[in-house]
């Protein structure tokens, strides 16, 4: 089969930690596209690639695993592939990424895919690191033991590329047929001789290892046969499982130990430690590391304000001076409104935060490619552990700070029952960031930009203060929940630390582009939307209350012209009172002014549901239809008053309003995320009630202790 007769589908397989994703990054570049696996919550990342002109070829980056025996969701997905279960995947070729500096560990994998009969090419990855290790690896020899083709990559420096595409291309001229004459690692057959004939009899076109995982796992892949006829062969060979699970492993081993003795040249084990070992000493120290994460956390908190801060500022210029030349330039009408209080006010909502959410993830992907993050859940473990959690806790908390719904995913690599699920239940308690444009406006509203020894920022400090906030209620709530939640299981926490490399720039530039395009495009939708709906809600009434405002304020702009401006903005103020987004917020003005809120405020709490960065948008519209449009948002905002005259934004009540954002549960993804990983309605409410409750509260408190 040639490329040039159809489309080639390849499957990209490995150890975590392997450079997988390095060597899918290299291959596909910005060729790529995310989904799930169909009918779990697993991603699906598919790129494409040319190995010949003029054709694509599909790279399917499947999960990371150690062997073909699935412990997680994400496990069983790969090992479904793997074995042909997947009606949707089904790959022409498996491409299987090893680690040349951990090289017998990642054998066992592969050993396991040759003795399933598919063409398969090794891509053997982290030569430099072996090298520095002082390990030889004799790839030729090693090519010769497998009877696979073998070549070394190194997909951070795009090297090796065009050999491994050669390769490919020489795979795809290979038949299934030709591959299934390739020596077996092991004898597959005399594990269980009669019972894996048996199989291969009900169906002929598996490898004896194919139909060995028939009979350990046939509830999960045999899908066309009758589970009940495999189940009669286990039960009339007295087939074990785990005993020829077992004795399988122990056979590859024996094996891989002799094709390392024979193709691999290792240092003794007294030979001086490598550089990341010795920072290890360092970074991972029980009193220094833990002050070095705080620092780290500190900057990243302090770098998103300081470097942020000129371009944000610049877009919200943009805006207002937009706003303010088609005031001028349009005539008054409802299409020219919503144009102006509606679709403008909106996108300045969302382009201004762009910039301190692509710092964000920039630093946050920096401490993922520099091997750090993985130190993070290592030093947390003990902390975790009071917690009622684990090390693995980490990286779905950490993870958070971007966005909750793929850290409730993530923490399916819990095994953990209790664990897992005590780590859904508190990971939306840390601050998303989605949450990060409410803070940025609510702080420059009431915190001054002032500066400690010339570069502390006061308000990168409170903004990382409600960080800690949420990551301390996270662990307090957790440290509750342990006690009711009943579920008793061994825990134990295995973490493989990548070695220390620097950041890949590139990589950094390609997530802070992806991460502000989603932005753009999925919270941007949504914020657009709802900006468009506040606009008719504000905009229009019950009856004809608003048109009775505007007649009554004309007839008195008429008898005191001097007075214009002042009676015009009033009347916005009436008619935005009038309109049913004004009937709604007054309707729950009551259960919300105790936390300092006016009723603008409470629809901004509704209208977050749908994603919190909405209150930006929401207060953008409101801000709009009532008040001048030559000002910005924040200082509409800042100007704003009670009908006392107080102000609404004053200290206590920005800083009630902060604390019920980092507390509330107000994202309906996240809600059914944590519904589809729990699979009730149990949890996801219980969430939502408990989050509510503890916002409410705690925000009723700040503005106490603070008026």
């Amino acid at each position: 089969m040639t490329l040039a007769a159809a489309k080639f589908h390849i499957a990209l397989v490995g150890n975590p930690n392997s450079g997988k994703t390095s060597l899918f990054n290299a291959l596909t570049g910005l060729n790529q596209k995310v989904g799930n696996f169909p009918g779990v919550t697993v991603d699906k990342k598919i790129g494409f690639f040319s190995v010949e002109e003029n054709n694509d070829t599909e790279l399917i980056d499947l999960p990371g695993t150690y062997s073909l025996y699935p412990r997680r969701t994400d496990e069983r997905v790969a090992y479904k592939v793997l074995m042909g279960a997947d009606v949707d995947v089904q790959p022409d070729m498996v491409l299987l990424v090893a680690d040349a500096s951990n090289l017998k560990r990642n054998l066992l994998f592969c050993s396991q895919i040759i003795d399933l009969k598919i063409p398969v090419l090794l891509a053997l990855t982290m030569n430099d690191l072996a090298a520095k290790k002082g390990i030889k690896i004799d790839i030729e020899g090693l090519q010769a033991e497998l009877g696979i083709p073998v070549v070394a990559v190194n997909p951070r420096k795009n090297k090796g590329l065009s050999e491994l595409k050669k390769a490919i291309l020489a795979l795809t001229l290979t038949s299934r047929e030709v591959c299934s004459q390739v020596v077996d690692f092991i004898d597959v057959g005399e594990l269980a001789p009669t019972a894996i004939e048996e199989v291969r009899d009900l169906l002929p076109e598996l490898s004896k290892y194919a139909a060995l995982h028939h009979l350990i796992n046939y509830e999960d892949i045999a899908a066309t046969i009758d589970h009940k006829k495999i189940q009669a062969i286990v039960a009339s060979n007295h087939f074990n499982a785990t005993k020829t699970q077992a004795e399988e492993i122990m056979q590859r081993y024996t094996h891989i130990r002799q094709i390392m003795l024979n193709n691999v040249v290792e240092p003794g084990p007294l030979d001086k430690k490598m550089f990341s070992d010795k920072l290890d000493n360092v970074l991972l120290h029980r009193i220094w590391g833990n002050v070095i994460l705080i620092t780290v956390l500190f900057l990243l908190f302090q770098s998103v304000f300081l470097l942020s801060k000129f371009p944000m500022d610049g877009i919200e210029w943009c805006f207002t001076r937009a706003s303010s030349w088609l005031s001028a330039q349009l005539p008054e009408g409802w299409w020219s409104d919503l144009l102006i209080n509606g679709i403008v006010a909106g996108l300045g909502g969302i382009m201004v935060f762009i910039p301190q959410i692509m710092i964000l993830f920039g630093i946050i992907t920096m401490l993922e490619d520099s091997g750090y993050m993985a130190r993070i859940g290592f030093l947390s473990d003990r902390l975790m552990r009071k917690a009622g959690l684990n090390g693995k806790s980490v990286m779905p908390m950490i993870s958070s700070f971007a966005c909750a719904v793929p850290a409730i995913l993530s923490a399916r690599n819990i095994e953990n029952k209790k664990e897992r699920l005590l780590t859904i239940l508190v990971t939306p308690l840390m601050s998303c960031s989605a949450r990060l444009p409410v803070y940025t406006i609510l702080i420059a509203l009431v915190i001054d930009d002032r500066y400690y020894f010339g570069f502390l920022s006061l308000q990168g400090l409170v903004m990382m203060g409600l960080y800690f906030l949420g990551t301390f209620m996270a662990l307090l709530m957790s440290f509750i929940f342990k006690w009711f939640i009943t579920i008793k299981e061994k825990s134990f926490f295995i973490l493989e630390l990548p070695i220390y490399r620097a950041p890949r720039w590139k990589n950094v530039a390609i997530t802070m582009v992806e991460k502000a395009r989603i932005f753009v495009t999925d919270a941007g939708k949504i914020i657009m939307i709802i900006s468009l709906i506040l606009w008719f809600l504000s905009s229009y009434g019950p009856g004809n209350q608003i048109k009775q405002v505007e007649e009554q304020y004309n007839t008195l702009i008429k008898l005191s012209p001097q007075h214009t401006d002042s009676l015009h903005r009033q009347m916005l103020a009436e008619q935005l009172n009038q309109s049913y987004a004004g009937k709604l917020g007054k309707a729950m003005e009551p259960v919300i002014a105790p936390l300092g809120y006016d009723w603008k405020i409470g629809i901004a709490l509704i209208t977050s549901f749908a994603a919190r960065e909405v209150f930006v948008g929401t207060m953008a519209t409101l801000y709009s239809v009532e008040e001048d449009d030559n000002q910005s948002l924040r200082e509409k905002m800042q100007s704003a008053t009670h009908p006392d005259g107080a102000k609404i934004y004053s200290l206590p009540a920005a800083l009630s309003l902060m604390v019920f954002y980092v507390l509330a549960m107000q994202c309906m993804s996240t809600l059914a995320a944590v519904k589809r990983e729990t699979r009730s309605w149990k949890w996801p409410l219980f969430q939502l009630t408990y989050m509510t409750i503890l916002a409410y509260g705690m925000s009723f408190l700040v503005y106490q202790l603070f008026s």
